[in-house]
């Protein structure tokens, strides 16, 4: 039996909110992995939450840094976020000296929280592998292979790929359960809140969106299988659940309609929520209606930019027509403003400050509340090489300066003050 220590890392930014955020990936692999010949534990250095707020969100502690040099420019307080560095050691020392350590890297500026993870792992550990893995690791791997000091730095998913390179580590691994694997959720006994994936991948190539890249092709689950992981945790004092989707609503007859219509036949009293945004196309009255009576309370909703060519140019997956005919629907279900989220890029690669106030303007006139998403580059998007083509970055970008709290500020030329103005704007009206 092989012990695995899976690791999922602090934050590193200038800010960071809990919004029932578990690290998805890992816990895939925790899933996967659970067929074979180990023994599984986690470490999560973002599982520690402070000041909660409604509905099981809340802020992550911070502690305070010297920002790294490629940001020292900015003028906002960087930090780490999630458990002490004294508390992350004792965590390693009260188990068992693992097998194998696998550490994920979610978004990619974060990665100074990775490096940390692995140089203490080597410092107490010198002879276990460290396999570095998740969404830094897949799309600025020449990065991590070059400066992270895992043993390997695996590009793939959860599957037999895995299999594969842990071999090449010396770790053989040989099934020995049949039929449905562990919970992935299970590592969180006794948490109020808890994410759900429904589907991989996602229908749509956005040109700023890495889903395409990280997923080969669009898969969604049994309906009747979500329902049930739905009712298991909520009959284990779950009460919050997100839905982490890139694409909840497509296919929406035969996956979200029957997965709603399975809670609200249930009865499961929990909330639901869509921190990622939906796609406006396929939010009908009937899939509205059935979002308000099996309790959802938190919605968002992609809409990116008003301007009809930028919608047209990346991607064409919504038109102001279509939005405004989701909003509707969504009122005439019986949500208010404080319910509808919208997001609502800015830096996108030739766009003026200008658009993003016509959005902002258009969205006011909507009833519905604003979010202001920073544009972050992404590695192998049609984004990505339009600003290589244009000389705005280099192949060898620092991933730090992707950030998408510093990214339009470092390269978009947008007026400071405009910028600054056009948020106070947005959250008065959010307040009201």
């Amino acid at each position: 039996m092989y012990r695995v220590l899976l690791i999922n890392p602090w934050i590193y930014d200038f800010a960071a909110v809990n919004m029932w955020a578990r690290p998805l990936g890992l816990l895939k692999v925790a899933e996967f992995l659970s067929q074979y010949n180990v023994q599984l534990r986690l470490i999560d250095c973002m599982d520690i939450i402070e000041k909660p707020k409604p509905y099981g969100m809340a802020k992550y502690p911070k502690t305070p840094l010297p920002s790294p040099e490629p940001l020292r420019g900015i003028k906002r307080r960087y930090g780490r976020y999630g458990i002490g560095i004294d508390a992350f050691v004792e965590r390693l020392k009260a188990g068992s000296v693992p097998d194998c350590i696998l550490i994920t890297g979610i978004m990619t500026y974060w990665y100074p929280g990775v490096f940390k993870a692995v140089e203490i792992c080597k410092e107490l550990f010198p002879e276990v592998p460290v396999v570095l893995g998740g969404v830094y690791a897949r799309l600025f791997t020449e990065h991590a292979r070059r400066y992270a000091g895992a043993d390997l730095v695996y590009t793939g998913v959860a599957g037999p790929e895995l299999v594969d390179a842990l071999r090449s580590l010396s770790i053989e691994l040989k099934k020995t359960k049949r039929g449905r694997p562990w919970n992935r959720l299970g590592f969180y006994q006794g948490a109020s809140y808890s994410p759900v994936l429904t589907s991989e991948g996602c229908p749509f190539r956005c040109t700023y969106c890495a889903s395409g890249l990280l997923w080969k092709g669009f898969f969604q689950r049994n309906p009747d299988e979500v329902i049930e992981e739905i009712e298991y945790l909520y009959k284990r004092g779950v009460r919050d659940f997100a839905f982490y989707d890139d694409a909840l609503l497509s296919n929406r007859e035969h996956h979200i309609k029957p997965i709603l219509k399975g809670i609200i036949r249930k009865g499961i009293g929990a909330r639901f929520h869509t921190p990622n945004g939906l796609h406006v196309r396929f939010l009908d009255e009937e899939t509205a209606r059935l979002m308000k009576e099996a309790g959802f309370v938190t919605i968002r909703l992609s809409l990116e930019t008003t301007n009809p060519d930028r919608q047209k140019s990346t991607g064409g997956k919504v038109c102001n027509e279509e939005f405004r005919r989701a909003v509707d629907n969504l009122k005439k279900a019986g949500f208010g403003k404080e319910n509808i989220g919208v997001y609502l890029m800015y830096g996108l690669p030739g766009q003026e400050l200008e658009e993003v106030k016509e959005g902002v303007r258009f969205l006011i006139s909507c009833g519905v509340r604003v979010h202001l998403a920073e544009f972050s580059p992404l590695p192998k998007t049609e984004a990505w090489r339009e600003l290589l083509d244009k000389g705005v970055i280099s192949e060898d970008i620092d991933p730090l300066l992707t950030n998408n709290t510093v990214f339009s500020t470092l390269y978009c030329g947008y007026s400071t003050e405009e910028l600054k103005s056009l948020k106070q704007l947005v959250a008065e009206h959010n307040r009201q």
